[in-house]
């Protein structure tokens, strides 16, 4: 028999606690506008890709996935689904990217909005490997 670990499991500080949950309930949210609005995400995936529906419904689980995994109560999870969460994040930068180029120049909102996404995907990669590290505990 083995006796009961004494290690005290690392508490989660407040902070971490609500990137986790901050980026996770946005990945979920995005999960279902995938599925429930699937226009506007058709429309952005690269051509070259081809499959649109497949692509968006790949996005989406990817999206759900990391979401769930980091919004359980299981700390290994949210391991996981930090490191899915910046995959995710890369995985669909071209769609981004593609966005952007269909908008046009950046001269009216919601060009502008679409250009200016494309830098704000670097710190959401950032936060998706904190996550991943588990720092903050």
């Amino acid at each position: 028999m083995t006796a009961p670990s004494t290690t005290p499991t690392p508490v989660e500080s407040p902070s971490y606690r609500r990137l986790r949950q901050r980026v996770g309930g946005g990945l979920v949210f995005m999960a279902v506008l995938h599925v429930i609005l699937p226009k506007p995400f058709l429309k952005i995936i690269p051509r070259s890709l081809g499959a649109p529906r497949f692509w968006n419904l790949a996005a989406g689980a990817a999206e759900g996935a990391a979401g769930a995994l980091l919004l359980s109560n299981d700390p290994q999870k949210h391991k996981v689904g930090g490191a899915l969460a910046p995959a995710t994040f890369i995985g669909v930068y071209p769609a981004n990217i593609n966005m952007a180029i269909q908008a046009g120049k950046p001269t009216n909102p919601a060009a502008i909005a679409a250009w200016l996404r494309l830098p704000f995907q670097f710190p959401m990669i950032a936060s998706g490997i904190r996550l991943a590290k588990g720092d903050g505990r």
